[in-house]
């Protein structure tokens, strides 16, 4: 029988090419988005649903996951993709900004995996992979809040571990490095409040660094394969680097020490 996978943020970016990854690969996908009514290039691929689900929205959580069980019978892996980054000074991010970050990349990503849980334990298995980033293992200046989900992230995932080992149940964390998406773009909420002119210098250099960071940047389709690895590996390792720059930056973190590091990051930006 062909499995299944349910992946959010299927719109664009990583949650895209993993749905057309897992596709070729003979596997059922439920891809899911905001705004379905938008999609057109996957609306066109056998075997795979296109259906609404907003991770915001707990309602529309509910009704895809109970829509794609009454369709498909089963879910196999849940690949919890959805999720955006906020960068800039915290002082500048009006507090619903604030909220929308950690609602939308770690309370979407816990209602999504709760409303899949019944049914991953009543079968005795099932697979939740979470995109994490190496930004849950070393931060980048600005970005506190991003950074702060996605360490939230790496707990979470590493806890739930404990939990979903009962049942037969996994969890898996992808660690990509700089990908190249529309994360810079329309995945990007920065905020700088230009009256807070202390942060000038920094915001300044940040924002010229950042498109050098993401210079040469994998493409998404990388990080589809080491999901699909991630899927399919029958192990129990948790976490999965993506990309030579995640090797090396993750690496180089747990062997500078915090000091060594966030110097080698400052003289890297040039701050």
């Amino acid at each position: 029988m062909n499995q299944t996978i349910l992946i959010t943020g299927a719109s664009s970016g990583i949650g895209k090419e993993t749905v057309k990854f897992f596709h070729a690969k003979g596997w059922q996908v439920i891809a899911t988005m905001r705004q379905p009514q938008n999609e057109t290039e996957l609306t066109g691929l056998d075997n795979v649903w296109v259906t609404k689900l907003d991770v915001l929205d707990l309602g529309s959580i509910q009704h895809a996951v109970q829509q794609a069980i009454r369709q498909f019978g089963k879910i196999d892996v849940l690949l919890n993709n959805a999720g955006y980054g906020a960068y800039g000074p915290l002082e500048s991010f009006p507090r619903e900004n604030i909220i929308r970050q950690f609602n939308t990349n770690v309370i979407g990503l816990l209602d999504v995996t709760r409303a899949l849980l019944p049914h991953f334990r009543a079968n005795k298995s099932g697979t939740i992979i979470n995109i994490s980033s190496i930004g849950g293992k070393m931060t980048l200046p600005l970005g506190t809040l991003y950074h702060g989900t996605k360490f939230a992230i790496e707990g979470i995932s590493e806890a739930l571990t404990y939990e979903v080992e009962e049942f037969g149940g996994k969890v898996k964390i992808i660690e990509p490095g700089a990908i190249a998406t529309d994360f810079a773009g329309r995945s990007l909420d920065f905020s700088h409040d230009q009256t807070q002119t202390e942060y000038g210098s920094i915001v300044g250099k940040i924002a010229t660094g950042m498109s050098a960071f993401f210079d040469g940047a994998s493409p998404a389709s990388m990080v589809a394969s080491v999901i699909y690895q991630a899927a399919t590996d029958g192990s129990n390792q948790l976490r999965y680097t993506a990309g030579t720059d995640a090797q090396q930056l993750i690496s180089y973190r747990e062997q500078a020490g915090d000091m060594a590091f966030m110097e080698g990051i400052k003289s890297r930006f040039g701050l």
